[in-house]
């Protein structure tokens, strides 16, 4: 039986603990995406070049790749609802301080608070969810990837309503939310049982050293140079106003969210995971060229389209990182999101002074060879992660399936 079809009926009975702890992750994955359309504004307002502003996601994944050999150790010793509100508390603090930045420096630091904050709060809030939720865990994973995919959507939307008065307000706007947040989080959710075994900080690391594990790892990681390099990269290329800019990222995010939680699976099934990510892979190596080279409304129409990539991508690299190996599943996600986040942070870096040392084209060359790059990985290790691609049962994402961004 399909596990979303098992979940779908009981997804809307669910406990109040579950519902804060959702809503409070559909603002946490906002952030993500909050300031793509007003990456122009913000350059304007504190006289930045395009590269300075991109610093803003290079310092907030740079951290969150970090943090992921801290959450664990954290959680496993001071329990889920305290890392929950510790992780929403430097939220507030860090997204409140950014709307008072005067410097783009500034403002890129705050970002870097900002980022372990998120990533405290979300490499925890899945397994609060499933211990929470009612209807097993099938209803509680689904109710997560949908506040993912909420929250991937509303993000840009947020930031043009906002930040087209001022590209502060979005995140004062984040600030409050998430202070909402911490108050339902404290009011209505239990703290839930401390894991038998603590983790350590090399936990992760170790976990590392299997062969199926790393070659997950790595393939993901060429492949997040191509996805940042869509998100940080081209509001520019789309050079909009706020309010169209957030509308088509918001298309971009509708379609991640349907194509990681209705289809991707439905094609992993008929298909299998390696067959699925390759071409998934190859589809937006070509969707990244054609965003680069082709007209104006060619670039918005890739722009969305590759959005239904991403999100059967996102899909599939969890359930390969989680399914794998023998390590446990929140030692494998952290290894594998400790590797691939460095691309996050990357991308938004490099692909500005790409443009600067060569044209505006070449930034999604880069893109699409690393996507080619993600592919081919999988094709040579096929043999490392035929383990994954022969045993995976719906098992994998009712006990433990987590999003991409989730630890």
């Amino acid at each position: 039986m399909d596990p979303f079809e098992a979940g779908a009926g009981s997804i809307l009975r669910q406990p109040k603990a579950v519902w804060a702890t959702a809503g409070a992750s559909v603002v946490a994955f906002m952030g993500i995406g909050l300031v793509d359309p007003i990456l122009p504004s913000i350059a304007t307002g504190l006289h930045a070049t395009a590269s300075q502003v991109s610093l803003l996601f290079t310092s907030y994944f740079l951290i969150t790749a970090i943090a992921m050999l801290v959450t664990g150790f954290v959680s496993s010793r001071i329990g889920g609802k305290k890392t929950l509100l510790l992780g929403l508390a430097f939220v507030v603090v860090f997204a409140g301080l950014a709307g008072t930045s005067d410097t783009v420096g500034q403002l890129v630091g705050y970002r870097a608070g900002w980022g372990l904050g998120n990533a405290l709060f979300v490499s925890t809030a899945l397994a609060v969810i499933v211990g929470a939720a009612a209807g097993g865990s099938s209803a509680a994973i689904l109710l997560y990837e949908s506040a993912l995919g909420l929250g991937m959507a509303c993000g840009p939307l947020l930031g043009a309503l906002l930040g087209d008065a001022s590209w502060r307000y979005p995140f004062f706007g984040t600030a409050f939310l998430m202070a909402v947040g911490f108050l339902c989080i404290t009011a209505f959710l239990k703290e839930q049982p401390k894991p038998a075994r603590k983790t350590s900080l090399l936990d992760p690391v170790k976990a590392l050293g299997h062969g199926g594990l790393a070659s997950a790892a790595i393939s993901a990681f060429f492949y997040n140079y191509t996805f940042f390099t869509v998100l940080a990269f081209t509001p520019f290329v789309l050079n909009m106003t706020p309010y169209k800019s957030g509308a088509v990222f918001f298309a971009w995010g509708v379609l991640l969210a349907v194509f990681s939680v209705l289809v991707a699976p439905r094609m992993q099934k008929r298909f299998g995971s390696l067959k699925v990510l390759g071409g998934s892979l190859v589809l937006l190596a070509v969707d990244v060229l054609v965003l680069g080279y082709g007209s104006h409304t060619a670039a918005i129409v890739c722009t969305i389209l590759s959005g239904a990539f991403i999100g059967v991508n996102n899909t599939v690299y969890t359930e390969l990182a989680l399914g794998v190996s023998d390590a446990p599943r929140p030692v494998a996600s952290a290894g594998y999101n400790f590797v691939r986040w460095f691309a996050a942070a990357a991308a938004p870096y490099f692909a500005p002074k790409i443009e600067e040392w060569t044209d505006i084209h070449i930034p999604f060359v880069v893109a699409a060879v690393t996507a080619v790059i993600g592919a081919a990985v999988v094709a040579v290790r096929r043999r490392a992660l035929t383990h994954e691609a022969a045993e995976l049962e719906p098992r994998h994402r009712t006990e433990d399936g987590v999003s991409a961004f989730a630890n």
